[in-house]
């Protein structure tokens, strides 16, 4: 009997690190993106664009808040800060939908777009949780042509946000 206990124990510790490595990853690994139009990093997922690590967690470009890199400041994605890759280029409206994609909602303070350094949309979500698809209406005023949009969500309980660049053609 006594040797039963000691090998029930030693295949316990060998299969640990088994279903330990099997296990899903923790939402902690996971949080959200810009799906449509396509991000960059929606388009790596999608293989429109060759990429490195960012292609299989497109969710993950977060960062300390204020950042103005579509990596976030993450040197593992920081191909994503390359405007010469050949990112494809989304014709849009003046006003046009973009829609994040939440692998894990966070409450949020705001989401806020850029296109050349200046602020051109702020949406105030005051710390609430969002849902699996946030979706805002951007109008982009007089700006015309081709453009790099630079969305952020601000996380409302941490100093982190999450960061997306979308190129896009306006009234194109």
């Amino acid at each position: 009997m006594h040797m039963r206990k000691k090998t029930a124990a030693l295949i316990g510790a060998a299969l640990a690190p088994v279903v330990a490595v099997s296990l899903p990853a923790s939402s902690a690994s996971a949080h959200g993106y810009i799906s449509d139009p396509p991000s960059r990093q929606a388009q790596c997922a999608a293989g429109t664009v060759s990429c490195g690590d960012i292609q299989y967690e497109p969710q993950s470009v977060e960062g300390p808040k204020g950042l103005t890199s579509c990596s976030g400041g993450n040197s593992r994605f920081s191909e994503l800060d390359d405007d010469s890759k050949g990112w494809a280029v989304t014709p849009v409206s003046k006003t046009t939908t973009f829609s994040w994609k939440l692998t894990a909602q966070h409450n949020t303070s705001t989401w806020e777009y850029y296109v050349g350094g200046q602020r051109i949309a702020l949406f105030d979500d005051g710390g609430a949780k969002p849902g699996a698809v946030v979706n805002h209406q951007v109008d982009f005023g007089g700006l015309s042509g081709q453009q790099k949009v630079l969305a952020v969500w601000n996380v409302a309980d941490t100093s982190n946000a999450f960061y997306a660049c979308i190129d896009v053609n306006v009234g194109g």
